[in-house]
């Protein structure tokens, strides 16, 4: 079997497009399939204002419109475009994962009075697209798992998160990964957004807040899970600029970036 592996493409189409296909069987994407640019704007900008005792900057009706439309349909087109040559399966990352629940849509039109594409509904519409969370997925005696993107406990503690509420999130994701990953037990590939903390994971973006320079902001949990179980190989993506291969044991890693790819035989 030939896999391809395709890092968080990010709505980035064009350069998607510069991948070969001929000849794969399977697509793999490690998560964040859309462009999420304005929203990391304005999640960096409201980082920035809170160390400076300054209010959140605060969405309107356009904001909140623009922002989605902007996910959502470079997502889709994506998804649409791969799916024509080879069947896909993908994680969510960290962009977009809340977009697939109706709740979520409805909420957000009942509180701007504007009208959402559902993300869930257009995924549905993709033929030979798979969205694959914390599960297995057996192709012949190739067993592949997917864990979806989460925040580490050890992240929290890295970037020395004050607020409460994310904190306690963090526990309780973190807990579920640790359950979800013993449950994988062995896998030939693993599927994850993270990478394992250390590896491949340093945040050297210049473009993000000052106080994350240099920091970790892989998973101990993704670690921990390959020294013990040694799957063959494990692809993610999250942290771009830790674009590259590092090996654990006879694992290899490889940190895809934005759009990078890998083609394996297997």
């Amino acid at each position: 079997m030939k896999i391809l592996a395709i890092g968080d493409p990010h709505g980035d189409l064009k350069k998607i497009k510069k991948i070969p296909l001929k000849g794969v069987d399977l697509i793999l994407i490690t998560g964040d399939l859309g462009k999420a640019d304005l929203a990391r704007k304005r999640c960096f900008e409201n980082i920035m204002r809170k160390k400076e005792g300054l209010l959140e900057l605060e969405k309107d009706a356009r904001y909140a419109k623009k922002s989605w439309n902007e996910i959502y349909y470079s997502t889709i087109s994506i998804l649409k475009y791969l799916s024509e040559y080879v069947p896909v399966y993908t994680l969510l990352g960290n962009i977009g994962m809340s977009m697939i629940y109706d709740s979520k849509v409805k909420k957000e039109e009942k509180k701007y009075g504007i009208k959402l594409p559902s993300l869930r509904q257009g995924m549905n519409k993709i033929k030979d697209f798979y969205l694959v969370r914390n599960v297995v997925r057996n192709f012949g005696s190739l067993r592949i798992g997917f864990l979806e993107s989460f925040m580490d406990n050890c992240w929290v503690k890295e970037f020395d998160e004050k607020d409460k509420k994310r904190i306690k999130s963090a526990r309780r994701e973190t807990e579920k990964a640790e359950r979800v990953l013993r449950n994988f037990k062995k896998v030939d590939i693993l599927v994850c957004h993270q990478p394992p903390y250390g590896i491949l994971d340093r945040m050297t973006n210049k473009n993000g807040p000052k106080s994350w320079y240099g920091k970790h902001a892989g998973s101990k949990v993704i670690l921990n899970y390959i020294k013990r179980e040694q799957p063959k190989y494990v692809f993610c993506g999250h942290i771009h600029e830790g674009e590259g291969m590092k090996k654990i044991g006879k694992t290899e890693i490889y940190n895809l970036g934005v759009a990078g790819h890998k083609i394996i035989g297997i």
